[in-house]
């Protein structure tokens, strides 16, 4: 049972532990592959060190929690958190024998964060579900030491990411639009203005905020040809929202739409669309001024 939880947080729960999460293991290869090149900017960006407690904040299924892990042996360690039963349950399954990681079933916004003890908090695409964000890196702030660092990567707008919205549009040709969210409303793309971001760490106490604007190139079908990409395109993202739960004849039909759209940039097995996100670093305040 996950505890300690913001009630605010309860949509985003259930559905991590639901249809999110589902989808997530189904795909859990596929999408750490996918991943890897950031999770790799990531890492080289947060630059853990041997001997440093770091905080993985929706760590998932456990791949950033390993590599990080693997760069603080032999002194230090690893606490990966999420709200998701099923992906902690992954996470735990495939965690390599005497890794210093240990993984905790909480929300971030409530966990009871060991008091200034952690060098480094970090999350991969982990920090953009929060209903009261400033209030969730303030609380991640005080697990934090004085001078820690804070490392994470978030979506930048939609229309710079094409990887997920031409999926998403063509299946808006059969099915629903999803209900509109504001653009500060808990989701992918929460993160997506710069101003918002720097605004939210402020409040949360950080200093020495940036954000590195990273544009990457992302193969849907992780070499595996055109059908490939057409299901990862119907299992992830916002798309996958859209379909979920349609009769069979329109995710179909929208699978045959998102087919041809994404035909368009194949090239041998390799389909290809461009993904724009934040590589976001800042600074807990130094111990006289925390």
């Amino acid at each position: 049972m996950l505890s300690p939880a913001d009630d605010r947080n309860a949509d985003e729960i259930a559905y991590w532990n639901g249809p999110g999460g589902r989808r997530w293991l189904e795909r859990q290869q596929w999408q750490d592959a996918l991943l890897a090149p950031v999770a790799e900017i990531l890492l080289d960006r947060a630059a853990p060190r041997a001997g440093e407690v770091v905080l993985d904040i929706g760590c998932g299924c456990g791949a950033t929690s390993f590599a990080l892990a693997q760069r603080v042996v032999p002194n230090g360690r690893v606490l990966g958190i999420d709200v998701s039963e099923p992906l902690l349950a992954r996470a735990r399954q495939l965690a390599p024998p005497a890794l210093p990681v240990e993984f905790v079933l909480s929300d971030a916004t409530a966990y009871p964060f060991e008091s200034a003890r952690a060098d480094l908090a970090c999350s991969r695409f982990g920090v953009m579900f929060f209903a009261d964000p400033a209030r969730s890196f303030t609380n991640i702030r005080r697990g934090l030491r004085g001078g820690a660092r804070l490392a994470f990567a978030c979506w930048r707008q939609p229309r710079e990411n094409p990887w997920l919205m031409v999926p998403l549009q063509q299946a808006y040709r059969h099915v629903p639009r999803l209900p509109e969210i504001g653009p500060e409303d808990p989701g992918p793309f929460s993160f997506a203005d710069p101003h918002r971001v720097r605004r939210v760490l402020a409040l949360a106490g950080f200093e020495t905020i940036d954000l590195e604007p990273i544009d990457l190139t992302f193969d849907l079908s992780n070499g595996q040809g055109l059908d490939a990409a057409v299901d990862a395109a119907m299992g992830i993202g916002p798309a996958s929202r859209a379909l979920d739960g349609q009769p069979p004849a329109l995710r179909a039909a929208a699978a045959e739409s998102i087919r041809a759209a994404l035909a368009q940039h194949q090239v041998g097995n390799a389909v290809s669309l461009s993904a724009a996100l934040w590589l976001v670093t800042a600074a807990s305040p130094s111990e006289g001024e925390r």
